[in-house]
């Protein structure tokens, strides 16, 4: 099978409906981290907005955020709360060039398909699904990003409660397919757990034998990581070979580890300020043309709510950003879909089976 990506069909501006659009209006926001009345808040789609008489394309968007023209006549897509007092912030309700934006939901569509923007699109998976189709395209989607594009997961502990899981995760980053990881503190911790002690909360990560005052493993581990100072210096420390962060830092793989009010230690990483965790996850999200998201719901939720559904490349070319979600639980996964994402591709199973499955149908695991 041959990946083919899809191709982009920007709006027609000859139309008269754009032709005869108002430039959008703005206002100054007043005080830092609070838009004016009316303001615009964006989508997951490609939005454009008429600017001195053309039609801009805000190119770094993400759902929930507000609109800022800038000195060069440039948008940018900023989160409410970093406002500045005087930003330039778009206002506006409507997305059919009535007030100067259009929100363009059909771009990657096959021409002849239905092209309404009102988007009503709604698709349940379930664990009775043949998914052999999706993992297919999923292999030629992946070898098409190792070269061409930037792979992101983002990823639960679940990982790192099983050998084979672990073992796929590390030949995916060792192969080229990662090219950055959004966690959090039990991943991390779990998997260097499994990689000084060979278990995960105290079990065999193989035999899933409980081992004598395993309840200590984890929190010894944490321990020692925070003794170390980080956990590039405690993989040094301590000699560790394998696993998904040793890979991840031998390879220089960027990750971020946020934090919950349930972590244990937590690991030096690990970004406790939900808000500025957010921000750290965006700058990797940014940078994303894949991002396959499994087994964590919040981790899940939130990425899906930062992450567009294009991107535009550096000689200019819109291209879609893939986006999968991964879990044993059918309203995890539907969760992403309803966003009204058209790439978006949900897989109902245990995301241990899933990444091993990967790693083997990309020839890196036997």
């Amino acid at each position: 099978m041959h990946f083919d990506m899809p191709v982009y069909c920007p709006p027609d501006f000859t139309l008269p409906q754009f032709v005869n659009a108002p430039d959008a209006a703005w206002a100054p926001a007043e005080m830092d981290g609070v838009a004016p009345d009316n303001y615009h808040s964006t989508s997951m789609y490609p939005e454009y907005f008429k600017i001195g008489g053309k039609w801009v394309l805000a190119e770094e968007s993400r759902m929930d955020s507000s609109v800022v023209i800038g000195g060069d006549g440039r948008l940018s897509v900023v989160e409410n709360r970093n406002l500045r007092k005087g930003d330039k912030v778009i206002l506006g309700r409507t997305e059919r060039c009535e007030e100067g934006i259009y929100m363009h939901c059909n771009g990657f569509r096959v021409p002849g398909e239905h092209t309404d923007d009102q988007f009503v699109f709604r698709q349940g998976r379930s664990r009775e699904t043949s998914y052999a189709r999706d993992y297919d395209r999923l292999f030629e989607l992946l070898r098409y990003e190792r070269e061409h594009g930037n792979i992101v997961w983002v990823m639960g502990p679940a990982f790192a409660f099983d050998a084979d899981a672990r073992a796929a995760m590390q030949s995916l980053v060792e192969n080229g397919y990662a090219h950055g990881l959004l966690a959090g503190n039990a991943l991390a911790t779990h998997d260097l757990e499994g990689a000084l002690l060979h278990t995960a909360l105290g079990q065999d990560i193989y035999t899933q034998i409980s081992q004598p005052n395993g309840h200590y493993n984890h929190l010894d581990v944490i321990n020692k990581v925070r003794r170390s100072g980080s956990i590039p210096q405690f993989i040094r420390d301590y000699g560790i070979d394998n696993g998904i962060m040793y890979s991840l830092v031998k390879h220089d793989i960027p990750f971020v580890l946020t934090g919950s009010i349930r972590d244990d230690g937590p690991l030096p990483e690990v970004i406790g300020d939900a808000y500025r965790g957010q921000s750290a996850m965006r700058a990797v999200v940014k940078k994303a043309t894949t991002v396959i998201c499994l087994a964590t719901m919040l981790h899940t939720i939130a990425t899906g709510n930062m992450t567009p559904s294009f991107r535009v490349t550096a000689d200019g070319t819109v291209r879609p950003v893939f986006l999968y979600t991964v879990d044993a639980d059918e309203f995890v996964v539907n969760k992403l879909l309803d966003r009204g994402s058209l790439s978006a591709t949900t897989v109902v199973t245990n995301v241990q089976d899933f990444i091993t499955i990967v790693a083997k149908g990309l020839g890196v695991m036997k």
